[in-house]
């Protein structure tokens, strides 16, 4: 396990589209998605970092991530950032 762990972040661009992901470092992780690195989110920035989870091993950050995409950015979305402890940016 990375020793500062895993965070789960959100991502959001001008339009308002979301994009979810996780990374033992979420800001060069944003850096890269507005560089374009990122296949899904090449071409659809400027990305800003909306939340991001605390963090945890790489398992349960899976579990996470894997939770919010289910939720496709529906209304489902905001109890469970609430839930984990949303830390807005």
């Amino acid at each position: 396990m990375n020793p500062n762990g895993y965070r789960v972040y959100l991502l959001r661009n001008p339009t308002g589209i979301r994009y979810i992901g996780l990374s033992d470092d979420v800001f060069l992780r944003v850096q890269q998605h507005n560089e374009g690195v990122s296949r899904w989110t090449r071409g659809r920035g400027p990305w800003a970092l909306e939340w991001t989870s605390a963090p945890r091993s790489l398992g349960d950050a899976r579990k996470l991530e894997n939770l919010l995409k289910r939720q496709k950015g529906g209304i489902g979305l905001a109890p469970i950032l609430l839930r984990e402890g949303a830390s807005g940016s």
